[in-house]
């Protein structure tokens, strides 16, 4: 396997681990005090279940970031939801930002495995890469 070809999967296997424990931890397992001050920030302090029903899509997109290898559809919504869930936290949550491991180092660092996938996508594809085969 090509580096560019390992380097597409480890940014979709980053990618993966990322949602699906985002997605299973701290909204289905346990709804964390993060997700719970993000709902009352929004007002919705009474419906976990969006933090459930958050937590389900990020599964269901983890399972398309590794199963379905073709698509790159899952790449660019991965990188724009977490731009888009960066600036919601700044705009409503702020505090988060300064937290240890917050929004900001996680979601820029998972952009960055969005665009390392993304540009070894065509690698990927045809399992040829610029450094072999």
């Amino acid at each position: 396997m090509s580096q560019l070809r390992q380097a597409h999967w480890w940014g979709r296997a980053g990618l993966a681990f990322m949602f699906a424990y985002h997605g299973l931890v701290p909204k289905l397992i346990v709804l964390s005090a993060g997700e719970q001050a993000l709902l009352r920030a929004h007002g919705l302090e009474g419906a976990p279940w969006l933090s459930r029903a958050a937590g389900i899509a990020e599964l269901l997109l983890a399972a398309i970031l590794l199963l379905v290898p073709k698509l790159n559809w899952p790449l660019a919504l991965s990188a724009f939801a977490l731009f888009g869930l960066l600036v919601d936290v700044a705009v409503m949550q702020p505090s988060m930002l300064v937290e240890a491991f917050n929004p900001v180092s996680l979601n820029v660092a998972g952009m960055a495995l969005c665009a390392v996938a993304w540009v070894t996508r065509d690698a990927q594809r045809t399992g040829v890469g610029e450094y072999g085969r």
